[in-house]
């Protein structure tokens, strides 16, 4: 009896020991042409991927709140609370993204709430180098924001940005251009007084240094420089400060801080998002 147990386990080792699969694909090593395949590839008779398991389709949905104060020569002294909600599909190095958000302002003798413009388009990111991204991207600006200014067209944007990553340190730069498309008009203060109101398509400069804290935060600081849409207003400026960090595989938060610079920007702008990504 011992024998016939020792026959057999010598048979089952022997059988066991001329089978090797190194890549866990099903397909023996003496066979397998392609021996490095990922565990989530799917795999010909010849052990050579035909279709990644790992879907390429993703999405991600964010909501936040921000907080800005407006204090200057050319904005009336108010406090602005908002709410917003962003939801991004990405597939490949392409992505998709829709965004919008309500408001609630209030200052001295005024008080507004509604939705402000809402924001669709897309952008493709192309990696000349490991180091080097490039991102390219158009949207257009839905007049979802009801005003008295004549504004209530839509606007069309186009934008262009650099990063460049050398270890933890994040170089990078951006370039906006929008269409705007409002028709000027005239604001009447009373019976014998009136302004003019003009608009004008803008451009928009970022450039900054970021640097991956650790392999969950990131963070950012960049100087901002745009036009104002209404001419004869002086060009907005802000230094702003950004952090990312990964809370789980899927969760996330995001917080910025923005200083204006000029009389033509927001006194202090604060944000805080968190996205779930599946």
């Amino acid at each position: 009896m011992k024998k016939i147990i020792l026959l057999l386990s010598l048979l089952v080792s022997i059988t066991l020991s001329a089978y090797n699969d190194s890549d866990f694909d099903g397909v023996e090593d003496s066979l397998d042409r392609c021996p490095n395949t990922s565990f989530t590839d799917l795999v010909d008779i010849s052990g050579c991927s035909v279709k990644s398991l790992v879907s390429p389709h993703h999405y991600d949905i964010i909501v936040g709140a921000s907080y800005y104060s407006s204090d200057s020569r050319t904005l009336t002294a108010t406090d602005t609370l908002s709410s917003s909600v962003q939801m991004d599909y990405y597939y490949k190095n392409f992505s998709l993204q829709l965004s919008t958000s309500y408001f609630s302002t209030s200052g001295s003798g005024y008080s507004s709430t509604g939705l402000n413009d809402s924001f669709i388009g897309g952008s493709y990111q192309i990696q000349p180098t490991n180091n080097l991204s490039i991102r390219v991207g158009a949207g257009a600006l839905l007049p979802t924001y009801n005003t008295s200014l004549n504004n209530n067209k839509t606007d069309y944007q186009a934008s262009f940005n650099l990063s460049y990553t050398i270890d933890k340190v994040n170089l990078f730069t951006g370039y906006s251009y929008t269409m705007i498309n409002d028709t000027d008009t005239v604001i009447r203060i009373d019976a014998n007084t009136s302004t003019p109101v003009n608009y004008q398509n803008t451009n928009a400069v970022s450039a900054g240094l970021g640097y991956y804290m650790t392999n969950k935060l990131y963070m950012s600081l960049a100087y901002n420089i745009s036009n104002s849409i209404y001419k004869g207003i002086g060009d907005i400026q802000t230094a702003s400060l950004y952090g990312y960090y990964s809370l789980s595989e899927h969760w996330f938060s995001t917080f910025s801080y923005a200083k204006g610079l000029s009389d033509s920007a927001t006194k202090n702008y604060a944000s805080v998002r968190v996205g779930y990504y599946f």
